[in-house]
């Protein structure tokens, strides 16, 4: 019994001395003011993190797109038939130009390309070609020196 009595006065004595000050604190800055500040810059820039993510990943998706419609197969094509286009029109006005022909050859020439005037005049007595090339950009001038004033 003594056991017993023992227990009952050191539960008696700890029930009468233990106060307990509960005081409740929100540990939300949204609810106690405290840190406010930091919690909306927080969540903002969360939020633009995200808003920026979604942006980037929509102009990578349509650069994507893009690409796969210029390389498509007809699109390959076409640059390849105008490559060609333009090859075979630059080499017969170069022919004309450097043509040798002690006979009555062409002294100038004129193209009209996208925009472009491409004109070229081959001077009789020294052989010089001067081709100019006027555009939206502006003018530009090429003078080939005469067949006896270089050598390869």
């Amino acid at each position: 019994m003594r056991i017993s009595t023992i227990a009952v006065i050191f539960f008696a004595a700890s029930a009468t001395t233990s106060q307990a000050d509960l005081v409740h604190q929100f540990r939300n800055p949204s609810f106690n003011g405290q840190g406010f500040s930091n919690h909306v810059l927080s969540i903002e820039q969360l939020r633009y993190n995200r808003e920026e993510s979604h942006r980037e990943a929509a102009e990578a998706e349509a650069r994507r797109i893009e690409r796969e419609l210029e390389n498509s197969t007809l699109n390959r094509f076409l640059r390849n038939v105008e490559s060609r286009i333009y090859a075979t029109i630059s080499k017969q006005m170069v022919d004309a130009m450097f043509a040798d022909c002690s006979d009555s050859c062409a002294s100038t020439g004129t193209a009209e390309i996208e925009g472009s005037t491409i004109t070229w005049t081959k001077d009789e007595t020294t052989g010089a070609i001067t081709l100019e090339v006027v555009s939206d950009d502006g003018t530009t001038t090429i003078t080939i020196p005469g067949a006896g004033e270089f050598n390869f």
